[in-house]
């Protein structure tokens, strides 16, 4: 039988370690958190953007969500505005602010990224990029890890 729980382990340890030291260096530079990056990339990715949509792609709650999407709009780096289908849900976009910091934090994380992955030669980065895809393609073609 493969002894999996050890890999799982290590993943978990490496994807802990790498959020927490890019994130270190992201809120260090521009006073933003990697979680806060990762949702002003999506709202910037996916047009006509709503909660739900952030909801699917990072699997969390949508309580979460909201609460981290009113937090960017405190900040004056997003705002809700009235879904033109459906008066009763918002679409998310970014201000101008959002935008700027966007594009300065982007450099940062893909900096701080290739720092601490510089001991991973170009093929094995490209290897566990596609395990990593492989895994996570399965995971959500089968809907499991999302809450609830």
């Amino acid at each position: 039988m493969r002894q999996v729980t050890p890999v799982f382990l290590d993943l978990v340890r490496v994807e802990t370690r790498l959020y927490n030291a890019v994130g270190a260096r992201l809120r260090a530079e521009h006073g933003l958190a990697l979680g806060q990056f990762e949702l002003l990339q999506i709202i910037d990715r996916v047009d006509g953007c709503r909660v739900l949509d952030i909801v699917g792609e990072l699997a969390i709650t949508v309580g979460a969500v909201s609460k981290a999407v009113d937090r960017l709009v405190a900040a004056g780096w997003c705002v809700r505005v009235a879904h033109p289908q459906d008066r009763r849900s918002s679409v998310l976009r970014l201000t101008p602010e959002g935008e700027a910091v966007l594009a300065a934090a982007g450099p940062v994380v893909e900096s701080a990224l290739a720092s601490l992955t510089g001991t991973l030669s170009a093929a094995d980065l490209r290897r566990l990029a596609t395990t990593l895809a492989a895994l996570r393609a399965s995971l959500e073609a089968d809907g499991l890890g999302r809450p609830g």
